[in-house]
């Protein structure tokens, strides 16, 4: 039965996301979620008290590097939150390597952001290319299957190049521009875990063509075993321990990094400009710009009213660009733009018709929410 539209009268979350609720007073669960378990998160970070935490941890990074050259691993894209985490991490006095993975999908301008940043804070670059032949091989079998979340070959080799290189320089901590100020919502109904290996070879099974034979992959057991209880390798987000707030930062980047704005979160891709900016929107009425903005409104940096407004603007930056960016992602892919477009029209299949490692995952994040609430209740 198709439930009737609905939004929320706090944020802008609707029913495009399932598994929304609402209460008698039209507030939904996202926002319920945020007061009880984002919120004290990012109040705590306002505290001199936090201010202490985050200098323990900048210190335990710090001394991780007493048998080298690095203390961290710092992912970056070239986006304002990744660009932002590289200015706090050398305000810190850290000492990371900037790793950029490229999986051909760059914009020129995210390009001239990275080197913009890098080369400004004195951070040493390091470009790791994921093999074009099999990146467009998964991607179009993505699209071929005709699911949600088409971004999961990108998302998948961002993470588990990063892993693979802090392991192999001997470096513990990875520093990821993640955070909870801009991204505290994301409905699970819109997509799928981009860290699930055997849901993406599923998928490479049936609509691919190449054997995937140097795409970097992380499995379920290196992710959370060998990884970090073998090799002591820790992911972090520091944005998290500071008041995160993304205008003033995008503010900072512009007037003293030379850093250029692209306009959406995310849009330093090609590709994702148009999966998020005409994909989703086009093929399953989701706009994730809601996600974004509600995010925003609940941690007070934007107003209603002002995303409201934003929505009404078209996703995509203008009709010229989604054409040029059709023809140009056709091209790449090594398809004709017809056959493109048949692909894009292919019926919607859930991400749940094809095999996954979804079990793990929930026995994890089980244990997860387990573990978090007996430190809470013992003061651990």
């Amino acid at each position: 039965m198709k439930t009737s539209y609905r939004m929320c009268n706090r944020c802008v979350m609707d029913t495009s996301a399932e598994e929304i609720t609402f209460n008698v007073s039209g507030i939904c669960g996202f926002c319920d979620y945020f007061e009880h378990n984002v919120k004290p998160i990012l109040i705590r970070a306002t505290q001199d008290k936090e201010k202490i935490h985050f200098k323990q941890i900048t210190d335990s990074i710090k001394s991780s590097r007493a048998h080298g050259k690095y203390d961290s691993i710092l992912g970056i894209s070239g986006g304002v939150d990744s660009s932002y985490l590289a200015c706090i991490a050398i305000e810190a006095g850290l000492k990371p390597l900037a790793i950029h993975i490229d999986t051909g999908w760059n914009t020129a301008q995210s390009t001239s952001n990275v080197k913009s940043i890098t080369d400004s804070l004195k951070v040493d670059l390091e470009i790791i290319s994921v093999d074009w032949y099999e990146m467009v091989d998964l991607q179009l079998a993505f699209y071929k299957a005709s699911v949600k979340n088409c971004e999961i070959p990108q998302d998948h080799a961002f993470l588990a190049a990063l892993y693979d290189k802090a392991a192999k320089e001997g470096i513990k901590y990875i520093l990821t521009g993640g955070n909870l100020a801009t991204e505290s919502i994301l409905p699970a109904s819109w997509g799928y875990n981009a860290g699930d290996l055997r849901h993406m070879l599923s998928i490479h099974r049936q609509f691919g063509s190449r054997p995937l034979r140097n795409f970097p992959m992380l499995s379920f057991w290196k992710r959370y075993f060998y990884y970090p209880f073998i090799k002591g390798v820790r992911e972090i987000r520091l944005l998290d321990y500071i008041p995160y707030k993304r205008f003033e930062a995008k503010e900072y980047l512009i007037n003293k990094l030379g850093w250029r704005d692209y306009g959406a979160k995310h849009y330093e891709s090609v590709l994702t400009r148009f999966f998020q900016g005409y994909y989703l929107p086009m093929k399953f009425g989701i706009d994730k710009r809601r996600a974004h903005y509600s995010s925003m409104i609940l941690s007070g940096q934007m107003t209603r009213e002002a995303a409201l407004e934003q929505l009404k603007e078209p996703p995509y930056p203008s009709e010229e660009l989604l054409e040029e960016d059709k023809k140009y992602i056709a091209q790449k892919l090594g398809i004709s733009l017809e056959e493109w477009e048949s692909i894009l029209a292919l019926p919607q299949r859930r991400h749940e018709e094809f095999p996954s490692s979804k079990m793990l995952f929930m026995i994890k994040d089980k244990i997860v929410e387990i573990l978090g609430i007996r430190r809470r209740r013992y003061g651990l």
